[in-house]
């Protein structure tokens, strides 16, 4: 039988999984910054070797 009233969890849900995304995308906005950084340093690093 289905409940009458409000749904249970919808709104905490929805929030949660709204910072879980937010995390994940800082996460890899970080690991791509990082990687754009070192790769920047060893071409440079080549440059300067030849």
């Amino acid at each position: 039988m289905a409940k009458t009233g409000r749904e249970k969890n919808t709104n905490n849900k929805a929030k949660h999984s709204k910072l879980i995304a937010q995390k994940k995308n800082k996460l890899k906005s970080k690991s791509d910054e990082r990687k754009a950084r070192l790769k920047a340093i060893i071409d440079k690093a080549k440059e300067a070797k030849s």
